[in-house]
C-alpha cells in the first residue's frame, strides 16, 4: 500500500481542480459571466438591486415599514426585470448546473475515502463498519453470550 503525503494529495487535488476547469460547464460559464459582466444594463440593474438592499436594510432598523414595503417592491421589480434577461437565467442555470458538478465531485471523494477506509480496514461495505466497528460488535456478542449463559 502507497502512502501519500498531504503535499502529494493536495497536488492531485490541484490537477483536478485544473481539469474540472476545462470541462465544458465550466468553460460554458466562463463566456456567460463575461457577458453578464459585460452588459450594461444587467450591471445598471444589479447596482440598482444593491442600493435598493442597502435601504431596505436601513429603513428596516429605523422601522419606517411603509417606506420598507415599497423599497421592497422595487426590489421585487428590478430583481424580475434582471432575471428576464435571457443571459442572466442561462448563467444562473449554468451556475447551477457548476454547482452541482462540483457537489458531485465533492461527495464522491468523501464516499470513496470512507469506502477505503472500511476496505483496509478489513470492514464491511455493505453496512458501512470499519473492520475495528466489527470486531467491537463481535467482542460485544460474545459478551453478552457469556453473561447471559452465566
Amino acid at each position: 500500500m502507497t502512502i501519500y503525503s498531504r503535499e502529494e494529495v493536495l497536488n492531485h487535488a490541484k490537477e483536478l481542480a485544473a481539469m474540472l476547469s476545462k470541462t465544458e460547464e465550466i468553460e460554458r460559464f466562463k463566456v456567460l459571466e463575461a457577458k453578464v459582466n459585460e452588459n450594461e444594463k444587467i450591471q445598471r440593474l444589479v447596482t440598482k438591486i444593491k442600493t435598493l438592499q442597502k435601504q431596505a436594510v436601513n429603513l428596516q432598523a429605523y422601522e419606517k415599514k411603509n417606506a420598507l414595503e415599497i423599497v421592497e417592491a422595487e426590489i421585487d421589480k428590478a430583481q424580475e426585470e434582471l432575471d428576464s434577461i435571457p443571459v442572466v437565467e442561462e448563467f444562473q442555470e449554468i451556475q447551477a448546473v457548476v454547482n452541482d458538478v462540483l457537489q458531485l465531485v465533492s461527495g464522491t471523494i468523501a464516499r470513496e475515502v470512507t469506502n477505503h477506509v472500511i476496505k483496509d480496514t478489513g470492514g464491511d461495505l455493505l453496512h458501512g463498519k470499519t473492520g475495528s466497528q466489527k470486531e467491537n460488535e463481535i467482542s460485544s456478542c460474545e459478551s453478552e453470550n457469556e453473561t447471559t449463559s452465566n
